[in-house]
């Protein structure tokens, strides 16, 4: 074999300047001319760079401190570009850039509810759509004073969506509310799917990221989480769905008619996470659809009853003895009267999300019932309850996109607005549109209230 003993890198050579990267030229938005002096043009530098990094106007006291800095690391390091960087050291570890401490109205009290600044409104919304800090425009605006005012509002909220940076919604937001992130540590038992590999894994956490940016890109109906008739793939994830006519790498858009396929729900990132390592679970099914669609979580189980077997021999067949079993207990029937008929419902996709209609030769049974005799009937009879539930499935979606956009659990006297955010979602097609834009216009969203002392 070989080995790398050192590598000699020669050059620039005739170079004319210091190259800049598209951050430093960010950062330096002047120079200081060769002989004049250097804190003119830091210190404009620095209120810049603390304007965006604290969202919003600085005081002369502020940029003090940073030239104080500037002027150590400018005598350290022997250069400007040494002082600026301790300087912007300050800034990413200013409590003004680490924290959102909503302005508080002069003689407010505690308790009481008031309506954010523009600053504060520009910085929750930025930090919503695009999980960073406001850009110059919406800044620009919040700073005039105009950004709540309605039409402004809509306007930037509709920028925002289109921009690129709006993936974040789809990444963060996704990731928690769909369980996205548990994907890439996943471990389905090698032995039983063997055929599982890396590129399935990121195959399934594109498919679902390509489907939600396309349901927000192109304002579709949200009820498409529950019945659309198409989906992202690749080849690789085409064979695995038995989808033909996909060659290729790259992700596209394809029609699910004729598969047992529809929604988020069939997608194999989520059956996959709703999944033991070693078999399906009716039982983690059932409560994801409680929780994340209908807005029903289960309490949590006695603590004296004992947790069915994860073994990789627990076939369907005995598993679904054993919860007959254990809804024999009335302690335990009346949750899993309702978790269970939901998530057989989804038994006729294995632990890695591959349809099947057998285990080791044995007919899977995919139907149930509800307490109240509604019969669900493999996955296009669990779509049908959920869309004959649609109001319960539109505002538990809207509670967790609410919670994620003020950063804090809902409490009773936030369930008017959720409502009122519902009612608008199916005023307007169920658009994705109308969906932010009535948790933005809300007023958990606009208020605020005064912390207790």
């Amino acid at each position: 074999g070989y080995s790398v003993d050192y590598v000699l890198v020669g050059g620039p050579f005739d170079a004319t300047g210091v190259g800049e990267k598209e951050s430093q030229q960010r950062i330096f938005v002047c120079r200081p001319e060769p002989g004049s002096a250097e804190e003119p043009c830091a210190r404009q530098i620095l209120t810049t760079l603390a304007r965006q990094a604290y969202r919003g106007p600085v005081t002369p006291g502020e940029v003090d401190q940073l030239m104080a800095l500037f002027a150590e690391g400018r005598a350290d390091g022997s250069s400007f570009e040494h002082g600026i960087e301790l300087a912007l050291s300050g800034v990413l570890v200013a409590p003004r850039f680490l924290f959102r401490a909503p302005h508080v109205p002069d003689g407010g009290r505690p308790g009481e509810v008031y309506v954010l600044s523009d600053l504060d409104l520009a910085s929750r919304l930025s930090f919503f759509v695009w999980s960073s800090i406001p850009d110059e425009e919406l800044l620009t605006l919040a700073e005039e004073g105009v950004l709540s005012q309605p039409h402004v509002l809509a306007g930037q909220l509709s920028r925002m969506v289109a921009d690129p940076k709006s993936r974040a919604l789809v990444e963060n937001f996704g990731g928690q509310w769909l369980h996205l992130r548990n994907v890439a540590d996943w471990a389905p038992d090698p032995e039983r799917y063997e055929d599982f590999e890396e590129s399935l894994r990121y195959a399934f956490q594109q498919e679902t990221e390509l489907f939600l940016e396309h349901l927000i890109r192109e304002d579709r109906s949200v009820l498409d989480l529950i019945d659309a008739d198409y989906t992202f793939v690749n080849e690789r994830l085409a064979d695995f769905y038995g989808i033909d006519g996909v060659e290729g790498g790259y992700f596209r858009r394809v029609s699910l008619e004729g598969t047992n396929r529809g929604g988020v729900l069939t997608q194999a990132s989520v059956l996959m996470v709703t999944s033991y390592p070693t078999r399906t679970s009716p039982v983690l099914r059932g409560k994801w659809v409680l929780e994340n669609l209908l807005g029903a979580a289960p309490p949590p189980p006695p603590a004296d009853v004992p947790a069915l077997a994860d073994v990789a021999e627990t076939s369907p067949e005995n598993l679904r003895e054993a919860l007959e079993q254990h809804r024999a207990d009335p302690a335990c029937s009346v949750c899993h009267a309702r978790l269970d008929p939901l998530g057989f419902a989804l038994e006729s996709f294995d632990a890695v999300g591959r349809f099947r209609t057998t285990d080791d030769g044995v007919s899977i049974d995919d139907s149930g019932a509800l307490p109240d005799g509604t019969v669900v009937d493999g996955p296009a009879g669990l779509r049908a309850v959920l869309m004959a539930r649609r109001a319960e499935v539109v505002e538990t979606l809207a509670e967790k996109l609410l919670t994620y956009a003020i950063g804090r659990g809902l409490e009773a006297s936030d369930q008017p607005a959720l409502r009122e955010i519902r009612r608008r979602v199916e005023s307007e097609d169920y658009r994705f549109s109308a969906l932010v834009g009535g948790i933005v216009e809300s007023v958990p969203f606009r208020m605020r209230r005064i912390p207790e002392r």
